[in-house]
């Protein structure tokens, strides 16, 4: 009689499941947070917050304890105000947007006085990112190679300082400006102090006006060194020889793009 083969069974090593179970729980807990981020809700965060705690502290785990997810159609998730940073940055942006709309007034204002004593060949406004500028040409104020205002032009001066006079007040910058021909005289060793003085007389006219404040006032002389055109020529070098007025805004113009 053929004896039967006896089958023995090999015991099969099975300690990979414990690492192999730790890895599937701790997916698992990773795709429950990111689905708990596509929604804002509080709960969520709460109840995945206690989990993984209980899960590293080795206490109950994911998987014996399933997490209970709120129904959005009776838990709808909470509405996020804006913070206080944003309502800041918009209440800062308004109040750019009324600044811009004030210089413009005050740029028409300004064009109306230019209209109607025809300065147009003199005067210039323009409207920039840095606030309103007006540009007077040198020979309406000066003579060539002078820093004294001629006396027939003190009247634009005059007029101008009741123009600037805003509420609120605003800084206004004077600056001179030259054209690169050289000058040495007794009284001016170099266009960069003809330029200065010439702000500096300029301003002294604005500020006989009593109803702008001179500590909103400030001049300065940039000389040849800021031209607006090409100096070779004599139509470059007149633009150049110039005195600008910058009327500052209280709040910055590029807080309204």
């Amino acid at each position: 009689m053929a004896k039967k083969k006896k089958h023995h069974e090999e015991h099969v090593d099975e300690s990979w499941l414990i690492p192999y179970a730790d890895m599937l729980t701790l997916l698992l807990a990773l795709f429950i947070v990111l689905f708990a981020m596509s929604e804002i809700d509080a709960q969520k965060f709460k109840a995945m917050a206690s989990a993984f705690k209980n899960e590293f502290k080795g206490g109950t785990g994911i998987m014996e304890e399933p997490m209970t997810v709120p129904n959005p159609d009776t838990n709808p998730p909470s509405v996020v105000e804006p913070d206080a940073i944003s309502k800041k940055e918009k209440e800062r942006m308004e109040k750019a947007k009324q600044e811009l709309e004030a210089l413009e007034q005050l740029e028409k204002r300004i064009n109306s006085f230019i209209q109607a004593n025809n300065l147009n060949a003199s005067l210039q406004t323009k409207l920039t990112e840095n606030g309103l500028l007006i540009t007077i040409m040198d020979n309406a104020l000066f003579d060539s190679g002078s820093a004294t205002i001629k006396e027939g032009s003190k009247g634009i001066g005059t007029k101008l300082s009741e123009l600037l006079v805003t509420n609120p007040p605003r800084n206004i910058v004077i600056a001179g400006h030259t054209d690169n021909v050289p000058i040495s005289t007794a009284q001016f060793q170099s266009n960069w102090e003809l330029s200065a003085i010439r702000a500096i007389n300029f301003m002294r006219i604005l500020i006989l006006n009593p109803d702008l404040k001179p500590e909103y006032l400030s001049a300065s002389g940039y000389g040849e060194f800021r031209p607006k055109a090409d100096n070779k020529t004599p139509q470059g070098r007149a633009k150049n020889r110039r005195v600008e007025v910058l009327i500052l805004p209280n709040y910055s113009l590029s807080d309204t793009e």
